[in-house]
């Protein structure tokens, strides 16, 4: 488990697992849904009704990023 700090100072619990798709963001602002395996899917989709990342359609394709407010 590792904690994260949301944008409103807010800390949140996470998964190893969730924590992993997160250092991905650590190479770029953005993810594809397309690069991830079925599984880091459902985890990423976790992360955005956690609110931690928003899902953004972008030319056809799902993109995820870090919610920035």
């Amino acid at each position: 488990m590792r904690i994260v700090e949301l944008l409103n100072n807010i800390n949140l619990p996470v998964t190893n697992e969730e924590a992993e798709i997160l250092d991905r963001f650590g190479e770029s602002s953005r993810l594809l849904k397309s690069d991830l395996d079925p599984r880091q899917q459902l985890i990423a989709n976790n992360l955005v009704n956690k609110d931690v990342l928003i899902r953004i359609q972008e030319n056809g394709r799902i993109i995820y990023r870090k919610r920035t407010r």
